[in-house]
């Protein structure tokens, strides 16, 4: 579908005219994110957050690799390093704060950017690969986040590490085999530390990659719309600069208000105060907790206390990945023709269940491990899963959705008040 107001790449200065000749990168760049990509006219600011988290990652690479040339990956010094950062480089409390604090704001909006495409239907078809690529995205920032944590080598990082990779032993027979040989030993030590440091540095321009895959994948259907309803023509589209490039900015502004606050005013409220204690082999610390953004997964995890066919640390394992891996599947498990849950009221409610039955995981996952709180983590972890294998693949076949908008166009001037072309057809 061709726009006339999306011109094409015409460089008037004769430098521009002759790399656009011989690496054509301003016009690829022109025709992905600036006046020649064609954007429906009524995204709201919850498509602000695909930028947000483009612009955390730079922000994490950025302050990572300068982190990284004063950093030192050795268990006798891992720690003293990094407060030898904190202390005597310049501006090095900046920099770690805003990688700690910068990770955390990376995960908050990824985990918005799921909610939308879980709202909006935009993980439906045409945009299944956009949602794939996107969940391989989430997979490779948790592993990103998890080798991070460890680090900096204090209480948390040590016996977080410790409880992680045991989970591989919970693996019949190769189990243990597996985890020696990831660790290179039998405990969290230099080998192991070596090895999270080399990968955490690697994964995001991993990550980066695939970023732009997953861009490239959204822009050959283009982009969802808060209806759900694909573009019809012209009428239904503005380009994406200056009208969407404008909007993200204020998006980006707020973003970095936000961030500030943290990196300034509160940087540790999202850490744990056992990771200033230097990682020791002799001390379990009493109460040992991932980040906050892992708490929703350990609550699963820590659903299974008994026995049953499997050991129930192998039942745990499995459903805290399973409850990551059902992701892949959702295209095929929600078959409603309608996207948007505007339109699907019964969708919308058991949507709003799953954002709670969420926080009770996150709750749960932080918090210790009595009768009452078990209890609260597997019912809800239970909930979790019927919500996308039971109730998802029922009510999408059963709902009654309400009647979609001819257009773009129409609900946009319906909901601001205008006349939309079939009305005035209609009355005419």
């Amino acid at each position: 579908m061709s726009f006339p107001w999306a011109k094409h790449y015409e460089p008037k200065a004769p430098l521009m005219r002759w790399v656009d000749e011989k690496l054509p990168l301003p016009r690829l760049v022109y025709n992905a994110i600036g006046a020649g990509y064609p954007v429906p006219r009524n995204l709201n600011y919850f498509w602000n957050f695909g930028v947000l988290a483009g612009a955390a990652l730079v922000i994490q690479i950025v302050t990572g690799v300068v982190l990284a040339m004063h950093y030192a990956a050795n268990a006798g010094v891992a720690f003293g390093s990094v407060e030898s950062i904190m202390r005597d480089v310049n501006a090095g409390w900046f920099l770690r704060y805003a990688h700690a604090n910068g990770a955390s704001m990376f995960l908050a909006v990824v985990y918005i950017h799921i909610g939308r495409g879980l709202y909006y239907g935009s993980y439906k078809a045409p945009r299944e690969m956009v949602w794939l690529l996107g969940v391989v995205i989430f997979l490779l920032m948790m592993a990103t986040a998890f080798m991070g944590y460890v680090l900096p080598w204090g209480q948390m990082s040590f016996w977080g590490a410790q409880v992680i990779t045991g989970f591989f032993s919970a693996i019949p027979l190769v189990g243990e085999t597996i985890r020696v040989w990831l660790l290179g030993g039998f405990a969290p030590d230099n080998a192991a530390l070596n090895r999270f440091f080399s990968l955490h540095y690697l994964l995001p321009f991993v990550i980066a990659g695939v970023i732009i895959l997953h861009i490239w994948a959204l822009h050959i259907p283009g982009s969802n719309n808060p209806t759900g309803v694909d573009v019809k023509g012209e009428q239904d589209t503005v380009p994406f600069h200056p009208y969407y490039t404008a909007k993200d900015g204020v998006g980006v502004g707020v973003f970095f208000l936000i961030f500030a606050l943290f990196v300034f005013f509160s940087p540790n409220l999202l850490g744990h105060p056992d990771n200033y204690i230097e990682a020791n082999p002799l001390s379990t610390p009493a109460h040992i907790v991932p980040e906050w953004y892992f708490l929703p997964f350990y609550a699963i995890l820590k659903s299974f206390t008994a026995d049953f066919i499997l050991p129930a640390k192998l039942w745990g394992v499995l459903a805290m990945f399973g409850s990551i891996l059902l992701l892949f599947f959702l295209p095929w498990l929600d078959a409603s023709p309608v996207r948007s849950a505007n339109y699907r009221p019964t969708y919308r409610w058991f949507l709003l269940v799953l954002l709670l039955d969420v926080l009770v995981l996150g709750y749960v996952g932080g918090a210790e491990a009595t009768a009452r709180n078990v209890m609260m983590g597997q019912i809800a972890a239970g909930y979790y899963f019927a919500h996308f294998l039971i109730i998802l693949p029922l009510v999408s076949a059963a709902e009654r959705p309400r009647p979609l908008p001819n257009s773009i166009t129409e609900a946009v001037l319906a909901k601001h008040g205008g006349t939309s072309p079939a009305q005035t057809a209609m009355a005419s």
